[in-house]
């Protein structure tokens, strides 16, 4: 083979590997592109106790309740189609109440209660982050006007 047929067939070949290391890549960021997963993705997903993931919707109305070590807080976030049990140990930042948008990151335990090591809440009454909003719509049960 002569040189330049060589240096051809290492370049072509050095192109392929980087885009199917590219490709590769890609497939396994395909889960974790997603910012969150509303409860209803969660049930239609039926995600694994254990598997760490981000949900997000509003805090139920009449759902939040403190426990008697007085740190761990339980409420249900819902997306006004489906709810999911969320249990956090901590505190929770200031903007946290029942009917507005938040954030979890966590786990599902195994009797399906979502184990949230962060909170995350809305910054103003006019904001709802537009991964929930998108959400709701979604549920078909949006009220609120435009995002």
């Amino acid at each position: 083979m002569k040189p330049k047929r060589r240096r051809l067939f290492f370049v072509i070949t050095g192109m392929a590997a980087l885009g199917l290391a590219v490709a590769l890549t890609l497939a396994a960021f395909d889960d974790n592109l997603v910012f969150f997963s509303s409860p209803t993705d969660v049930y239609a997903k039926g995600m694994a106790p254990d598997q760490r993931f981000r949900l997000g919707g509003l805090v139920e109305e009449e759902s939040v309740a403190k426990t008697d070590d007085g740190l761990t807080t339980t409420f249900r976030v819902t997306d006004l189609a489906n709810a999911v049990p969320v249990s956090y140990t901590g505190i929770l930042p200031d903007l946290f109440r029942e009917g507005q948008g938040v954030v979890t990151e966590g786990r599902l335990s195994p009797e399906g209660v979502f184990v949230a090591d962060s909170v995350l809440a809305k910054h103003d009454e006019n904001y709802l982050p537009p991964e929930v909003a998108e959400a709701l719509k979604k549920s078909g049960k949006w009220k609120g006007g435009t995002p």
